[in-house]
């Protein structure tokens, strides 16, 4: 993957992941910024990177969906399912890098979204076997193959 690639790749996480409140507009105008200085280039783009810390939370909103539109990638709006899904596949590419235990992404993932989400239920059941781990027959080590499993599988979905 080029660098413009990969910025494009952490500028669309972090925008799904803004999208359902899981990071703050600042880190979407961070990624803004890294992905001009990686190449890509817009005027909404160049809108995007130019808010400051101060005004993140109330610019974002509005120059991110022209700024995605522009490069060609997805505006999710705030609380849809398919935010919701790219937030999902965001976080698992998060914890296979290494920002996430597995433990942690999957009781993120169980807090945000319960059993009610059929991509990540068998997560949710993760997390509830690590709870169990003193009285079931699993290791913590089985657990967490199984999570970094799931998070292969969701990470790949494009």
């Amino acid at each position: 993957m080029t660098s413009t690639e990969a910025a494009a790749r952490d500028l669309q996480d972090r925008a799904a992941l803004w999208s359902t409140g899981e990071v703050r507009a600042s880190e979407v105008v961070s990624a803004a910024c890294d992905a001009l200085v990686a190449g890509l280039d817009s005027p909404g783009l160049r809108i995007l990177a130019a808010c400051t810390r101060a005004e993140a939370d109330y610019d974002v909103r509005e120059a991110l969906p022209g700024a995605l539109e522009e490069l060609g990638l997805t505006f999710y709006p705030v609380g849809s399912d398919a935010g919701k899904e790219a937030a999902v596949r965001a976080l698992a590419r998060r914890m296979l890098v290494g920002e996430l235990s597995c433990r942690e992404f999957a009781f993120w993932i169980h807090q945000g979204h319960g059993h009610d989400l059929a991509l990540t239920e068998r997560l949710a059941e993760l997390d509830d076997e690590y709870g169990t781990l003193e009285y079931g027959d699993r290791t913590e080590a089985q657990i967490d193959a199984e999570v970094t499993a799931e998070a292969r599988r969701l990470a790949i979905h494009p």
